[in-house]
C-alpha cells in the first residue's frame, strides 16, 4: 500500500511544504531546474528517472506554482523555476551543504560563489567578501573536488564547466 502524498491531520507549515517538494525525485528536479537543466529528456537523463514519475513530479511543481513551462518547440517544453520556486534556493543549497558535511567523503561535489566577486559561498548560502546573500542568478557553480567524472550524459559533461545557476545549459 502506497504512503499518503498528504499530511491532511497536521496543521504545520512544514508538513505542506513536505506535500509539495517532499516526495522522492522533486527536489533533485528543483536542483537540476537551478543548474540550468530546462528540457524534460535532459532531466530524464540527467536523473535517470522513470518518464511517468517525471511528468507527475513536473506537473505537481507547474500546479503548484514552482515551475512554469514554456513551449520551446513544437510539442517540447521547457521548465523554469517561477520566482516562488527560486525562494527554495536557500533551502537547496543548505541541504547540499549538510550533506556534504556529512555524507561525503572527499570534500564539495559542487562550489558555489557570488558572481559579482568570486568569493565562494558560506554554507547559509552567503558571500564573506560582500556579506550579501546573492539570489540565484547571482550563483556561479562548478565541480567540487568530490565531483563524479563517472557520468556522460549531456547535462553532466556540461556542468563540467563554470556558470551561472539558473543559466540554460547548452
Amino acid at each position: 500500500m502506497p504512503l499518503p502524498r498528504d499530511y491532511e491531520r497536521q496543521s504545520c507549515a512544514l508538513a505542506r511544504a513536505l506535500e509539495v517538494v517532499g516526495e522522492r525525485w522533486t527536489l533533485l528536479i528543483v536542483r537540476d531546474l537551478f543548474l540550468g537543466v530546462r528540457r524534460f529528456g535532459e532531466l530524464q537523463a540527467h536523473l535517470d528517472i522513470p518518464r511517468a514519475v517525471l511528468s507527475a513530479r513536473l506537473a505537481t511543481l507547474v500546479d503548484q506554482g514552482l515551475v512554469e513551462r514554456r513551449p520551446y518547440a513544437p510539442g517540447r517544453d521547457d521548465y523554469v523555476l517561477t520566482e516562488r520556486g527560486r525562494e527554495l534556493w536557500p533551502v537547496v543549497h543548505q541541504l547540499m551543504q549538510w550533506g556534504e558535511r556529512h555524507l561525503v567523503d572527499g570534500g564539495a561535489v559542487r562550489l558555489f560563489s557570488h558572481a559579482a566577486c568570486g568569493t565562494g559561498l558560506d554554507a547559509v548560502g552567503t558571500c564573506p567578501a560582500c556579506g550579501v546573500t546573492p539570489a540565484p542568478a547571482d550563483v556561479e557553480t562548478r565541480p567540487g573536488p568530490s565531483a563524479s567524472p563517472l557520468r556522460q550524459d549531456a547535462v553532466s559533461r556540461a556542468l563540467r564547466a563554470p556558470h551561472r545557476l539558473l543559466t540554460p545549459l547548452g
